[in-house]
């Protein structure tokens, strides 16, 4: 049976209900006011029997049931009787106003057009109008103080005294949403703003106590253990600063959803820890969802290395828009069951299809191109840890450059509309084989760029926070076991963006493309490594140097002191999104390439130094860490 049907009637049963609950309010408060407006317009004249006088009376007699009958009837015409008054807000009284409006001049037009021997006096419409709007208010104000003062009595003993970081309108949305959240034990007992003039006002009863430098004098004086941040609203270096502050003083900093956020649905309102995320301080993306709309929807998606930190976080972007069918594509039989039962709980049942399937066997992959005709494809598969591919060369040609043309190629032979290759910083000036082979790998797909209908783009950027493997989750495991944390060198820097901004970057490029573009992703000021596993040691709630040592281990093969994002002789140029830029082509022959991708699919069983002698014959710019003159710039380095 489905279950969408059954929930709109769900739905719209609530909503009936609410609505015949507040006409039966409202009936008997109509009347009094009616009857209070031509009491009040006659002066309270009574006569012995103790009603109006005759001549009020019998107006207010005659012309009753058409005032409270036309206020129903605009009541429920205009959607007030769907308020709910725990979250009444200035566009409900607006409404409420226009409904009450309606009401009286439908009844004046009513009394001079029709009922013409019946003049109701025009202070009589004017003392029903503002009476019948403040009774209305009056009571959801009753009603509301009711339930507030109920969960009041229930939580009192189990509320939590904190403050909001920023009196500015995310602060008092997030003020607001928790004082409406009947499961909420947040007591809001202050604000903290920097801002000189919020100094001493007060948003909705509660003060603007002092700057955040006062943070921690001012939770010694109201007993407060928590900091809220709303998130994406506080910029990195000073949440960081609180952070410290906060564990000097065992105050504990945590991150609030944003309004924006919360008002999606997908998150919900419960604090978090602040993270290495938040200290990087990455502003989010916008996109121009028209335009991703205008690309996807309603056509068939695959994204190679489904399984991977990026392929799916890409996954769940895409869904998020309406495509036809997306295919999951990716080897690791476990890694694809818990995205296809993390898919499924987030609602995205029916719309994927999980495909096991490795990039190197072409048969499969032929198999599977064939079977659901995509007309998107973003290719996420590849291998990504440096040390490794150099003692495995052979590996890193097949799964990253090969591979990369088999898809590529096929994309071309099943009329594949848009091929999207996720590369990396790593490619720019190589010094390991895996760089060297996504650079390789960006020229093929340039090459076909020029004389095919499929658009071949290819996404460049640097590393993402978090992924599998990756510093973050590492240096976090070594926290947790006490340490040392080990970092190859105080210089190294890396660029770092979030998984979900990379993804959604990687989306808006891909309906960007038109062909042959090599995108390259703003990825903000380098970050010292050591810095980053500093803040970790700090988000741990422990102290550098006396709890935890970092351990420097020197450069491994293959590893860079900087990354670099611009190859040699390429310029970036500003595209119609400010966070992506394209790289500006640089020449090169394109059948010296098909060549050289003949003799690599021939030395992947080779010894390594023949593989690498290929690799540096087709970009000369290669410096592997086993040549002699890799090794004299790692001697540099050190």
């Amino acid at each position: 049976m489905d279950s969408k049907p059954k929930s709109n009637w769900l739905l719209q049963s609530s909503v009936t209900r609410r609505q015949l609950f507040w006409m039966v309010v409202f009936l008997p408060i109509f009347c009094a006011i009616y009857y209070l407006s031509f009491w009040l317009r006659f002066e309270g004249s009574f006569n012995v029997d103790g009603v109006l006088g005759e001549n009020g009376f019998r107006m207010f007699r005659s012309t009753v049931l058409w005032a409270v009958g036309l206020k129903t009837l605009t009541f429920w015409w205009s959607g007030v009787y769907k308020i709910r008054s725990r979250y009444i807000t200035v566009l409900d009284l607006l409404n409420l106003a226009k409904a009450v409006t309606l009401s009286s001049a439908a009844l004046a037009i009513i009394d001079y057009l029709i009922y013409t021997r019946i003049m109701i006096p025009r202070s009589v419409f004017l003392i029903d109008w503002g009476s019948t709007i403040l009774a209305v208010c009056g009571v959801c104000a009753g009603i509301r103080i009711v339930q507030d003062s109920g969960r009041i009595l229930r939580q009192q003993n189990d509320w939590k005294p904190t403050f909001i970081v920023g009196a500015n309108e995310s602060g008092a949305a997030l003020l607001r949403i928790i004082e409406r959240n009947k499961n909420s034990c947040l007591k809001v007992v202050g604000f903290l703003d920097d801002h000189p003039n919020r100094l001493g006002t007060r948003i909705n009863g509660i003060p603007v106590l002092g700057s955040l430098e006062e943070m921690c004098s001012l939770a010694q004086r109201y007993a407060v253990s928590d900091i809220l941040l709303p998130a994406d609203e506080i910029p990195g270096k000073t949440i960081r600063q609180l952070v410290e502050a906060g564990n000097s003083a065992q105050i504990q900093v945590q991150v609030l959803p944003s309004y924006q956020q919360l008002l999606s649905g997908k998150v919900e309102m419960k604090p978090r820890p602040v993270c290495i995320e938040d200290l990087l301080g990455r502003e989010p993306v916008e996109l121009d969802m028209q335009n991703i709309r205008d690309w996807m929807d309603d056509r068939v998606l695959m994204v190679t290395g489904s399984a991977g930190s990026i392929g799916s976080e890409i996954c769940r972007q895409l869904l998020q828009f309406s495509p036809k069918r997306l295919i999951l594509v990716d080897r690791s039989e476990n890694s694809q069951f818990y995205l296809e039962r993390e898919l499924v709980k987030l609602g995205y049942h029916g719309r994927f299809d999980v495909v096991i399937a490795d990039i190197n066997d072409s048969k499969r992959i032929r198999a599977v191109m064939s079977e659901y005709q995509p007309d998107i494809l973003f290719h996420a598969a590849a291998y990504k840890h440096v040390p490794l591919m150099e003692s495995n060369p052979g590996e890193a040609v097949k799964n990253i450059s090969l591979a990369t043309k088999r898809l590529a190629d096929l994309a071309e032979e099943f009329e594949v509309g848009s091929f999207v290759m996720i590369s990396s910083d790593k490619a720019v000036n190589p010094t390991n084989v895996m760089g060297a082979n996504k650079r390789i790998a960006e020229l093929y797909v340039q090459s076909l760029a020029a004389h095919s209908k499929c658009h071949f783009v290819t996404v460049r950027f640097g590393n993402v926070l978090g992924s599998a493997g990756s510093v973050v989750p590492i240096f976090t495991q070594q926290i947790q076991n006490g340490g040392p944390v080990t970092v190859t060198d105080e210089r190294m820097q890396r660029y770092f963006m979030t998984i979900p901004e990379a993804s959604q970057l990687v989306i808006q490029a891909g309906a960007m493309g038109r062909g042959g573009e090599i995108f390259v992703l703003d990825m903000g000021e380098p970050v010292r490594i050591v810095d980053l596993a500093a803040d970790l040691v700090q988000l741990s709630g422990l102290k550098l140097g006396e709890d935890i040592e970092i351990q420097f281990t020197g450069l491994r093969p293959g590893e860079k002191l900087y990354e670099e994002l611009h190859v040699d002789g390429e310029k970036h140029l500003p595209t119609c999104h400010p966070k992506i830029m394209v790289a500006e082509k640089v020449s090169f022959s394109e059948q010296f390439i098909r060549e050289a991708f003949e003799r690599l699919s021939d030395l992947t069983e080779q010894p390594s130094h023949q593989i690498l002698e290929e690799i540096q014959r087709i970009l000369p710019e290669f410096q592997s860490s086993s040549t002699k003159r890799s090794q004299e710039h790692f001697k540099r380095a050190a």
